[in-house]
C-alpha cells in the first residue's frame, strides 16, 4: 500500500459531538473503583514533538497499547486489520514519545460518555503535523460506541491525528470517529475519572481528577 498520510502544517482535533442520537449510559456500579489510587502527575500542557509520518505498508496485525498512567495502566487491543491507518499512526507517535506526559483534557459526562486523550497541549487544539482518513466506521444505532470502545476524535472528515477517546459507558454518536480499539483492561479507571467529575461543575470540560499519560508501549 502507498504512503497515504496527508500531511499538515497544523491539526485541530476537536470532536464533533452530535445529539442527534439519543445517548443511552448503560454502565453498571463498578466496586474496584475505589481500589484505584491516582497519584500526582508531572503531565502538563507542552508543546506537541514532530514525528515523521509513518509509511503504511502491510501485513498490518492486531497491537497492544499500554497507556501508563498516574491511576494506573490501560490497556487497549488495537484492531490493526481493520483500521490498519490509525493504528500504523497511532504507533508512530506512541513509540516516538508524542503521548509522554501528556494530560487526558475533555470528559464529557451527559449524553456522551468519554474521556478524550492525545493532546499534547491538553487544549484540545494540537496535534501531529500530519492528518489521514476515516476508516473502520460504525453503523448509525443506537449505543453504536459501546463502552470499552477506542475512537479517534476530529475535527471533520478524515482529519485524524492523535487525538483519541475511551468511551466509559455505552454511547450513541453519529458514525463519525474510527474505531481503532478496545480497552481490555483499565476501563474502571477511566469510570472513576468520570466519576468525580468535570471541574467547576460542568458536564463537558477539564477532568476534575487529573490523569496524565506518563508513557505508551505498542507491541
Amino acid at each position: 500500500m502507498k504512503k497515504i498520510i496527508k500531511l499538515a502544517l497544523a491539526t485541530s482535533s476537536l470532536i464533533i459531538f452530535s445529539t442527534v442520537l439519543t445517548p443511552v449510559s448503560n454502565a453498571a456500579p463498578n466496586k474496584s473503583l475505589e481500589k484505584i489510587n491516582c497519584k500526582n502527575t508531572k503531565a502538563k500542557g507542552h508543546t506537541a514533538k514532530i514525528i515523521d509520518p509513518p509509511e503504511i505498508k502491510g501485513p498490518f496485525q492486531n497491537r497492544t497499547f499500554t497507556l501508563t498512567t498516574n491511576c494506573g495502566n490501560i490497556v487497549i487491543k488495537a484492531d490493526g486489520k481493520s483500521a490498519p491507518i490509525t493504528v500504523t499512526a497511532l504507533s508512530a507517535l506512541a513509540n516516538g514519545g508524542f503521548f509522554d506526559q501528556t494530560l487526558c483534557h475533555r470528559l464529557t459526562t451527559e449524553n456522551i460518555y468519554v474521556l478524550q486523550c492525545g493532546d499534547p497541549t491538553a487544549t484540545g487544539l494540537g496535534g501531529p503535523n500530519f492528518t489521514y482518513r476515516d476508516e473502520n466506521l460504525p453503523t448509525p444505532v443506537e449505543n453504536n460506541y459501546p463502552a470499552g470502545v477506542v475512537a479517534m476524535a476530529n475535527s471533520g472528515q478524515n482529519t485524524n491525528g492523535s487525538q483519541f477517546f475511551i468511551v466509559y459507558a455505552d454511547t450513541s454518536l453519529p458514525p463519525s470517529y474510527t474505531i481503532w480499539g478496545k480497552v481490555t483492561k483499565g476501563l474502571e479507571i477511566i469510570q472513576m475519572v468520570a466519576k468525580s467529575g468535570v471541574l467547576d461543575g460542568k458536564k463537558d470540560g477539564a477532568p476534575k481528577l487529573k490523569i496524565g499519560i506518563e508513557k505508551v508501549k505498542v507491541r
